[in-house]
């Protein structure tokens, strides 16, 4: 991926990368790419969290050693999907009651936080615990089999939504997480965010450590090439293009506060970005004006929280 130049001085990109220059991750997947710049914005003072998932092969590499430059917990001590907010908030805690100011930073998908361990995330939300929790979301369990999960798309093709004679996809809208985990008392900062857009990423990543007084959580959509039937080649494509059809809208909301950050004047029609992943293919009309419906609502809401 090219950088701009004020990117590439701002955060030195000719330092050493914090992460192993050999993954695990597949060809095309825009998460390995974000966790590289998480890092080089946040920097070696955090503690990294991970769970079972893609960006396990990263974060936990193999045995003993881990794949990052920077604390983080290898794989016999790792967080299970159903604990990663409560295991933060232990370690948190810990160097609180020490006197050690750490970001304590999670990078796990859409089922550690949307689904599997959401009740851990929403109690350390409201808590207001003070860590940094990011969600990477390609909307599906693509680590095992590409399952649907809450945050999977209307009429998306998973191995649990199949399309067939019966089934035609997943029937049912997507959970709105980021909007969830914002309107939790306890969360200081919330935010979405993508690659496609990385000095809005990098802003955002900079509020968040900033964040003494809660939690502050950032949703970052993140496409898979293979459970989504994508070409390796259109992942950044799709990131940008998810946000200009309001598929993917990008806001921010400090405490309480929302606003947009990109904003879309004239959306393009989610056609646009169906069109680029396989999962859709089988889409009618009625079911493209459903997901079209769906983008277009979420970016209504946020606009309405917007007005005084």
């Amino acid at each position: 991926m090219k950088f701009s130049e004020t990117l590439r001085t701002k955060y030195n990109f000719k330092a050493e990368d914090l992460v192993s220059h050999g993954t695990n991750f597949c060809p095309g997947c825009p998460a390995e790419t974000a966790i590289r710049f998480t890092l080089r914005v946040l920097g070696k003072d955090v503690i990294l969290v991970g769970c079972p998932g893609c960006a396990s092969s990263a974060i936990l590499a193999m045995e003993t050693k881990t794949g990052v430059k920077a604390p983080t917990m290898v794989p016999t001590h790792m967080s299970l999907l159903t604990n990663v907010a409560s295991t933060m908030t232990g370690i948190k805690r810990y160097y609180q009651k020490i006197g050690r100011d750490v970001k304590v930073v999670s990078f796990v998908g859409d089922g550690a936080t949307a689904d599997i361990g959401f009740q851990a995330l929403s109690g350390a939300a409201e808590r207001g615990e003070n860590i940094i929790f990011i969600c990477y979301d390609n909307e599906g369990y693509m680590n095992t089999g590409i399952q649907r999960s809450g945050t999977t798309p209307f009429g998306a093709w998973t191995t649990t939504t199949e399309v067939g004679k019966y089934k035609k996809g997943k029937g049912k809208t997507a959970k709105y997480v980021p909007l969830l985990l914002a309107l939790h008392g306890g969360v200081s900062y919330a935010a979405t965010a993508t690659i496609g857009f990385l000095g809005d990423y990098a802003q955002k990543l900079e509020k968040a450590a900033k964040v003494k007084d809660g939690l502050a959580y950032i949703h970052l959509f993140s496409p898979c090439p293979i459970g989504w039937r994508a070409a390796e080649e259109n992942t950044i494509d799709l990131c940008k293009v998810a946000v200009e059809t309001n598929h993917f809208p990008l806001w921010e909301a400090e405490k309480g506060k929302f606003h947009i950050t990109h904003e879309v004047r004239n959306p393009k029609p989610i056609q646009e970005f169906t069109k680029l992943t396989g999962r859709f293919s089988h889409l009618t009309q009625e079911d493209l004006n459903i997901l079209q419906k769906a983008a277009d609502s979420h970016y209504a809401i946020i606009q309405k929280l917007m007005k005084p």
